[in-house]
């Protein structure tokens, strides 16, 4: 049984492995074989927000299918396509995914958003980053979700790199390698977006294999 998990970047092809070191163990714990997860990546938001409704019915549609759902990631930094109203972020999350869910409009996708960007999850520990930089971080990074718009998160780290290590910050390389040092149960419990993601993939693969 698996996943599959749409992305729209580089950087978060590293979230699997991330993702399966918080949910095998407790799979385990109730006797359940761990789980795949397939990773689907888009060119970005637009890409995603206009070919998610197709992939997915292909993705779940399929005959013989061991896909459990389709679980569909964006940053809710970036994307453009928020009522001009909705200025808040809980607001635009739950307007964001309603409108996904909707689009795509089948009860096995679910759509979640990284607020306001994956790099928050890593914040949730600093000491998996250079000293220099970690030293630097503003103190509201106590709780990742809350480093905004102004400033998101991968926006503080390319303007701390440069300024204290002296390179720049590369998502793709240096996001891969910090999720690599990265304890999930560190994150789960800073970041509530992401307990969201967790719990609700831990129940339906528990949920899935009850049923096989």
């Amino acid at each position: 049984m698996k996943f599959v998990l749409f992305v729209e970047g580089h950087t978060e092809k590293a979230l699997p492995p991330f993702l399966k070191k918080w949910l095998d163990p407790r799979l385990a714990e109730k006797s359940v074989d761990p789980v795949g997860i397939n990773t689907v990546r888009f060119e970005g938001w637009r890409e995603f927000v206009k070919n998610a409704s197709q992939k997915a019915s292909m993705h779940l549609n399929r005959s013989a299918n061991d896909v459990i759902a389709v679980i569909a990631l964006l940053d809710l930094y970036g994307p453009t396509f928020y009522p001009d109203e909705l200025t808040e972020y809980e607001a635009r999350y739950e307007w964001a995914r309603k409108h996904m869910e909707d689009k795509v409009n089948d009860p096995r996708f679910f759509q979640f958003f990284a607020v306001h960007e994956v790099e928050a999850w890593l914040l949730s520990d600093p000491n998996i980053f250079p000293r220099e930089v970690r030293v630097a971080f503003p103190a509201k990074i106590h709780w990742p979700e809350t480093v905004n718009f102004d400033e998101p998160p991968a926006k503080l780290l390319e303007r701390l790199y440069p300024l204290h290590v002296r390179r720049p910050y590369k998502k793709v390389v240096n996001g891969r390698e910090l999720f690599g040092k990265l304890d999930p149960n560190i994150a789960y419990a800073k970041c509530p977006r992401l307990k969201e993601l967790l719990d609700k993939m831990l129940t339906l693969a528990q949920g899935a294999a009850k049923t096989e």
